[in-house]
């Protein structure tokens, strides 16, 4: 298949392939990723749902409408779709993590906790996956994980800026203000907004 130079090029060898092979769940599949790049959400969701018609096992198709419903607000449908990628690939970590992601918003920290860690067991790399596990340990108490799977998170990426603020929170928990300092300062360094409260709260022990 020819290289495309942009989105409209990408997306108009994507038209062609489907004109040639209706059934291609892939080709579908890309075109709505396009049609998402530009916007185009209404168009992209039939294309979404062709794609699983032609190939049910196209679990990044599942994740995708997912993503759409999380747009529009629309929790349940988020998991929804999650949930049906996971029963579409077995072992797909993307759809656990985002399952949590859902819990988490919902307030289900303990079940939050649950689906991303199977989410963690199918890819231990997956670095969403450990920053949404490190909140759903501060949302239930368990400060000494948080601040673990938060440390997980920089070790595999020392910019991800929403874990130095985790970690700020979490040592202002346990006291250790010097840490919780430091971890604030790293995190509106890498661009985080931290919360007027918490500066607020830091600035006591500087």
């Amino acid at each position: 298949m020819p290289k495309a130079k942009n989105v409209e090029e990408y997306i108009a060898i994507q038209r062609t392939g489907i004109a040639a092979n209706p059934d291609c769940g892939t080709s579908h599949y890309n075109l709505a990723v396009g049609l998402i790049g530009q916007k185009k959400i209404d168009e992209a969701e039939i294309e979404l749902h062709a794609a699983i018609d032609c190939s049910p096992t196209l679990a990044e198709a599942y994740v995708q409408l997912g993503g759409i419903c999380l747009q529009r607000g629309d929790l349940d449908g988020c998991f929804e779709y999650n949930k049906q990628a996971t029963k579409a690939r077995a072992g797909f970590f993307e759809g656990y993590a985002n399952m949590g992601f859902v819990h988490l918003q919902r307030g289900e920290a303990e079940e939050a906790i649950a689906a991303l860690k199977k989410a963690l067991t199918f890819n231990s790399r997956f670095i969403q996956a450990h920053s949404t596990l490190a909140s759903a340990y501060l949302m239930s108490g368990l400060i000494d994980e948080s601040i673990e799977a938060n440390l997980k998170v920089i070790e595999l990426d020392p910019n991800f800026a929403i874990a130095y603020n985790n970690l700020a929170i979490a040592y202002l928990e346990k006291s250790e203000y010097d840490k919780a300092v430091e971890n604030c300062d790293k995190a509106t360094k890498f661009g985080y907004e931290v919360a007027p409260e918490i500066l607020k709260e830091i600035e006591k022990y500087r």
